[in-house]
């Protein structure tokens, strides 16, 4: 496959995860009764903001959310939806695990391939895919004056994030772009939806002492053999002939 066709998908990738992200900002706009330029603002911040945090570390130009009027115009499309279709509390409850783990794939995928694109190594691609991200809708949290919940208590979110940036960089060299975007857009969504599911959360930190380490080590277990009494062998008296 050619250069622009993989350009041309990855492309659409992040788009995908700008609209999911645009449309989780208006539904949480919604239920905050935000009026039209709430909506607007927390939805764009939503949907570029991961993205534009990404193109501006990768110091490769403006960002695409101000040269690219797809972006921004399909951050304003999934405002529009999030706006004009009231969602029930039921429907949030079982659209939103699907939305968000597919922005988290695809936005992991995208950020991780633009990296890669622009020169840089495996590990600040895996760290470019995990801000792209996680970006946007931490500046959301911040902007609702909430704790971003990417910070902890929450199912795995960003180790979902770097676990399919890691699947981009290892099988891009393997099987070209598309394969690795899908791939790694896949594995990241199917993550974020089995923690979900299975409540995956990564361990909370506790009060370390000396003493709590210390009691966590393994202790042998020592057996004393002590010797026969006098006037026994191996059998008890009770078991001598008469």
């Amino acid at each position: 496959m050619n250069p622009e066709p993989i350009e041309l998908f990855v492309r659409v990738v992040d788009l995908t995860g700008v609209l999911m992200n645009a449309i989780l900002g208006g539904v949480i706009a919604r239920a905050k009764r935000f009026d039209p330029v709430g909506f607007l603002t927390l939805a764009i911040m939503s949907g570029l903001g991961g993205g534009m945090i990404r193109d501006v570390l990768l110091q490769v130009g403006p960002p695409l959310a101000l040269t690219d009027p797809a972006y921004l115009l399909v951050a304003i499309a999934g405002t529009v939806v999030a706006f004009m279709v009231p969602v029930s509390r039921r429907l949030w409850d079982l659209s939103f695990p699907y939305l968000d783990a597919l922005a988290l794939g695809c936005w992991s995928a995208a950020g991780a391939s633009k990296a890669l694109a622009a020169g840089l190594g495996w590990l600040p691609a895996v760290m470019m895919g995990t801000i792209t991200a996680i970006g946007g809708g931490m500046l959301r949290d911040i902007v609702l004056r909430k704790t971003p919940a990417v910070f902890g208590g929450n199912t795995l979110y960003a180790t979902s994030a770097i676990l399919a940036s890691l699947v981009l960089v290892v099988l891009q060299p393997l099987a070209g772009g598309a394969v690795a975007t899908l791939a790694a857009s896949v594995v990241g969504m199917l993550m974020t939806l089995l923690a979900r599911r299975l409540d995956w959360r990564l361990p909370e930190p506790y009060a370390w002492s000396p003493k709590r380490a210390l009691a966590m080590l393994p202790r042998p277990r020592w057996r004393l053999r002590g010797k026969p009494a006098s006037g026994r062998g191996r059998h008890g008296p009770a078991d001598r002939p008469a």
